[in-house]
């Protein structure tokens, strides 16, 4: 039996890069064209984004809810499942996000966005939704994956929870803690995954848990400040 120090985080791969890749070109044509209707979603929660109005959390938390369980049912339970039994448990995970944000979002309203982003942190979680929507996409193909294979907001997780991050930057909410768990979960297991397979965009998902976090922990901290010190100085 080998020790346990010779192992490296390849030993735990279930599966190769070829078949990963392969995965989500067959999930792509059996979706087809449920693609078109995400970009679709991820440009109307731009439009509400600017144009504003009292229904405007309510409404993108609703495609956002959606987009998840979709994620959670379609492709987790659906395809990942059958290679990685890890893909399961995210299943059920997704579907509680899913749950969140319809609860948080549009049953409370208590997403209020923010436009335009009124500090550091709400412009780069605007810049992380739209990396999400129309750059991550293009990422595979520019290192070597083909057209077939894209991941896509909405109908693919790793998209779907960079740009949900980048949006729960953008509310004032409270919860916006319990709103990331499982997008950070994800974030760490996705990109753990990338890095065994020697993927070169292994850092991407990482790099966007580190910087919500970051950036949650900066807003939280700003918006203390004042009721502090109102507090010490009635």
């Amino acid at each position: 039996m080998s020790e346990w120090w010779t192992y490296r985080l390849s030993s735990f791969l279930l599966f190769s890069p070829r078949t990963y890749y392969r995965l989500f070109e067959l999930y792509n044509a059996a979706i087809w064209p449920a693609q078109v209707v995400a970009v679709a979603l991820g440009a109307g929660i731009v439009v509400l984004l600017r144009r504003g109005g009292a229904a405007r959390g309510r409404l993108i938390a609703g495609i956002l809810s959606a987009c998840w369980l979709w994620v959670a049912i379609a492709f987790l339970a659906g395809r990942y499942a059958s290679i990685n039994f890890a893909a399961t448990h995210f299943a059920w995970a997704f579907g509680v996000e899913a749950g969140l944000v319809a609860g948080i979002g549009v049953v409370e309203g208590r997403m209020v966005l923010e436009w335009p982003p009124a500090d550091v942190a709400g412009r780069l979680g605007l810049a992380m939704f739209v990396f999400a929507l129309l750059i991550e996409p293009l990422v595979g193909p520019a290192l070597g994956r083909t057209w077939k294979q894209v991941e896509i907001f909405g109908v693919a997780p790793d998209p779907t929870v960079i740009a949900t991050l980048g949006l729960i930057l953008l509310a004032r909410t409270r919860l916006r803690w319990l709103l990331m768990v499982v997008p950070g979960l994800w974030c760490v297991f996705t990109g753990g995954t990338l890095l065994a397979m020697k993927a070169p965009d292994w850092w991407v998902p990482w790099a966007a848990a580190i910087l919500a976090v970051t950036l949650a922990a900066r807003q939280t901290r700003a918006r203390r400040l004042p009721v502090i010190a109102s507090a010490r100085y009635p």
